[in-house]
């Protein structure tokens, strides 16, 4: 079998983030087993495809499920789900939809590289606010017939700038308009999965599956109303829609599945705890260098509750911080970290298995020269 050394290539230790270049997180033995299940068979793929979005519906106390193929490919076919709905005429018509709801409110603040995803159906973005702040009347004047729903970039990051889930929620469903919610790296907590929709009145949301639910890096989960579940199915692979090229396989579906149950099965304020001793040992263990300042940082990166270590490399310690993270990548073992501006690195737990911690620090401790 060929390994990544016969390419050339080093594993890497993930202390920046669960990204999407690094690989995502690493799937529990549960789920890599289902993986290899699923592979041994062949089996109605549509089919199969509803029956996990059901039994995952249920898990997450969701009236519905579509596993698409990573939350990118999740905002592709909810957005094209709220366009089109079920109508097959419609549905083949991407992405010419000028004579159909063809727009989709975001706020500026909340622009990001992600909303290719919405643009890719050939959807018009209408823009609200600034980037300090939002008027609950740029919404509700922003509100056309034209409007096929509104995308809302969840977690703390995008919230500057941006009106309140719930006003948008409110103001949305009075003009009988959808809300879609990208929470693509809002896990943990693990009742994110059912808090947007049952609790929050969220119309669809979307989460990576290969981020905190530890599952297949080439799925994602869109949870939510049945008329747009169904009608993302209609938009997705086994048919010649806008999401055919965003398969699918057996081993996704029932990986998506063991992950979803694995992940709701898992004592999640002790893994949360397990977080915080790594980073107040990272903290520990940097206390004692010169040229840097090491903080705890909360939350995360992407707003999720938990801590990490936050490490400004400064003028005095002979190293810029890019100087570091090169050092870091291009070490033995290579290790990857999280940057912030342009001095600072951070160092995130989430991906980090026992023992890797320790590995972290003494290679961030050899580059700065200790």
């Amino acid at each position: 079998m060929t390994t990544y050394a016969d390419l050339g290539l080093r594993p890497i230790i993930n202390a920046a983030a669960t990204l999407t270049r690094l690989g995502g997180s690493r799937m529990p033995a549960p789920v890599v087993e289902a993986m290899v299940a699923a592979a041994g068979s062949f089996i109605d793929l549509e089919l199969l495809q509803e029956r996990v979005g059901a039994r995952i519906a249920q898990l997450t106390h969701n009236e519905a499920c579509y596993v698409s193929s990573g939350a990118a490919a999740g905002i592709v076919l909810a957005v094209a789900a709220c366009i089109t709905g079920s109508d097959r005429a419609a549905i083949g018509h991407f992405p010419h939809i000028e004579h159909t709801r063809n727009t989709v409110i975001i706020h500026h603040s909340q622009r990001n590289s992600y909303d290719y995803a919405i643009r890719q159906t050939g959807a018009r973005l209408v823009e609200i606010g600034t980037a300090q702040f939002t008027q609950p009347d740029e919404l509700r004047a922003a509100i056309t017939p034209q409007t096929a729903c509104i995308v809302y970039f969840a977690g703390t990051h995008y919230a500057s700038g941006a009106l309140p889930l719930a006003d948008v929620i409110e103001i949305a469903h009075a003009a009988r308009v959808p809300v879609v919610v990208d929470a693509a790296a809002q896990i943990p907590p693990i009742s994110n999965l059912w808090q947007f929709t049952r609790e929050n009145g969220a119309d669809l949301v979307i989460f990576s599956g290969g981020k905190g639910l530890r599952g297949p890096q080439s799925a994602g989960l869109v949870l939510g109303r049945p008329d747009l579940i169904q009608a993302c199915h209609l938009n997705g692979n086994p048919y010649a829609s806008i999401g055919r090229p965003m398969k699918v396989g057996k081993e996704e579906l029932m990986g998506m599945l063991a992950a979803i149950e694995w992940s709701l099965a898992q004592d999640e304020p002790a893994l949360l705890e397990h977080y915080e001793r790594i980073v107040q040992y990272w903290l520990s263990g940097l206390q004692d260098l010169a040229g840097i300042q090491a903080n705890r940082g909360y939350p995360s990166e992407a707003g999720q509750p938990h801590p990490r270590t936050i490490v400004q490399i400064l003028p005095t310690s002979g190293h810029s911080r890019d100087q570091v993270v090169a050092a870091l990548l291009h070490g033995d073992p290579a290790v990857a970290v999280g940057s912030i501006g342009t001095d600072t690195i951070a160092l995130n737990p989430q991906t980090i298995a026992p023992g890797e911690e320790h590995l972290v620090l003494t290679a961030l401790r050899n580059v700065l020269g200790v």
